[in-house]
């Protein structure tokens, strides 16, 4: 009775552990793969599966991507890693189920197809600006009223600094001075404002201060309605004049939010000066809008993987480049590349880096790549990478694999860079929103 008992303990813990591994098998396998793949058209890629076990894998759309082996099975025991191969076939996007044993589901991948279309690596600085979609409040204060007391009219409504006024008195205003026009116009009566706090919009009523600094009325907000600033232009499609910028989003100085564009414009630049980086403090490119300079192109849209919009057809001649196919992150490697980037002036030159790690997993952000400056000319010049180099491209291998992002504050020679992939999958899907706000105007 004892050895019966014995044998069903040793049997109760073998498969305890058995589905300890079993499980971890499968948090480990899940884990290893990324939410989002991005693939280039017509292009075959290998893939590894990090499992013991048997995996399954079926897209739901066979007709823009297949699977060059649909069982993925080791050859032999304890081999964790099983390489599959996927052939893409026609742009647009295709889920990939992945089951453990056929059965167990382990993670929906996303994969998104782009046209196979070369693009023109630029490097060039520009000037950006961009009109707000709406006024976005920065701040909010008091105004000083007659008889020497101080009120906040905006107290108690609700609204704070990020969040963006859009109508007031049941009309659209589009920037500051209409928005001072219904302010004075109200001659200190109750009136009516909307605006909009992240998705939701709110509607509010409140009474203008007259001041005595100025004898206007005030609402007690501190607002903006526009933002400018110097970028580098990282590509453009040739066939559709699209472009990616910086690489990276616009942020509001005061506020820390993505600023929604209404419309914006991209413009010559001139580097005047340099800031050095040093340990602990960034560097700067300084820089003006030239004064003879061609507006290259509009903006559409800024998000947190860069700006987009497309170039005006003078502006081919002006962008210089030289045209590259794209890299997905599974062609990256660590080792040599160059980045391109402007300086001084309006000179664009390719300096050289090494790529030190490359994020595998993770497709999102504008953080897939660590680089290191290990050119002396830009070293020396710039003591590394400064603000205004967001959005040089990175080249390997005959290939643009990326675009630079940000730098380690505590080490100028070093920083981060955004996969070409994102920006490019971000191009093309914003295409359609650039398409319907032309449309609209």
């Amino acid at each position: 009775m004892r050895l019966y008992k014995k044998l069903l303990a040793k049997i109760g813990l073998y498969f305890i552990i058995s589905a300890i591994i079993l499980f971890l098998t499968c948090i480990y396998t899940a884990w290893s793969l990324p939410r989002d793949l991005v693939l280039v058209e017509g292009e075959e890629y290998i893939y590894n599966v990090q499992s013991v076990f048997p995996v399954k894998l079926n897209f739901d759309k066979e007709e823009t991507v297949q699977l060059g082996r649909n069982q993925v099975k080791p050859k032999r025991k304890l081999q964790f890693s099983n390489s599959v191969l996927l052939k893409t076939l026609n742009k647009g996007s295709a889920n990939l189920e992945i089951k453990l044993f056929g059965v167990i589901p382990l993670k929906l991948v996303k994969v998104n197809v782009v046209p196979n279309n070369k693009v023109v690596a630029c490097g060039n600085t520009v000037g950006v600006k961009l009109k707000l979609d709406g006024i976005l409040v920065i701040g909010m204060g008091e105004v000083e009223a007659a008889g020497g007391y101080r009120v906040s009219p905006i107290k108690d409504t609700g609204i704070k600094p990020g969040d963006f006024i859009l109508q007031v008195n049941r009309k659209i205003v589009n920037d500051i001075s209409s928005l001072i026009e219904e302010i004075n116009a109200s001659e200190g009566k109750e009136m009516h404002l909307r605006y909009r706090s992240g998705d939701s919009f709110h509607d509010v009523q409140i009474n203008p201060v007259k001041s005595i600094d100025d004898n206007n009325y005030h609402i007690g907000l501190w607002v903006r309605d526009n933002t400018a600033g110097i970028g580098t232009l990282t590509f453009y499609d040739p066939e559709t004049t699209y472009f990616g910028a910086l690489g990276h989003g616009i942020t509001d100085m005061d506020t820390g939010i993505l600023i929604p564009v209404k419309w914006g414009e991209i413009i010559e630049s001139n580097i005047l000066a340099i800031k050095k980086g040093e340990n602990g403090v960034p560097g700067e490119l300084k820089g003006i809008f030239a004064e003879d300079g061609d507006k290259l192109g509009s903006v559409t849209v800024n998000s947190s993987y860069g700006i987009y919009g497309q170039l005006y057809g003078s502006a081919i001649s002006e962008v210089p480049g030289k045209t590259y196919p794209i890299a997905v992150r599974s062609q990256i490697r660590e080792g040599p590349a160059t980045i391109i980037a402007n300086i001084m002036g309006r000179e664009v030159e390719e300096y050289s880096i090494e790529i030190q790690k490359v994020s595998m997993k993770s497709v999102k952000g504008s953080k897939g790549m660590v680089i290191k400056i290990t050119d002396e000319r830009l070293l020396e010049a710039t003591g590394g990478i400064v603000q205004g180099m967001s959005g040089s491209p990175i080249v390997q291998d005959g290939r643009i694999v990326g675009a630079v992002t940000h730098v380690l504050v505590n080490d100028p020679s070093r920083g981060y860079g955004i996969f070409i992939e994102s920006m490019i999958k971000e191009m093309y899907e914003n295409s359609i929103v650039q398409n319907i706000k032309a449309n609209a105007s």
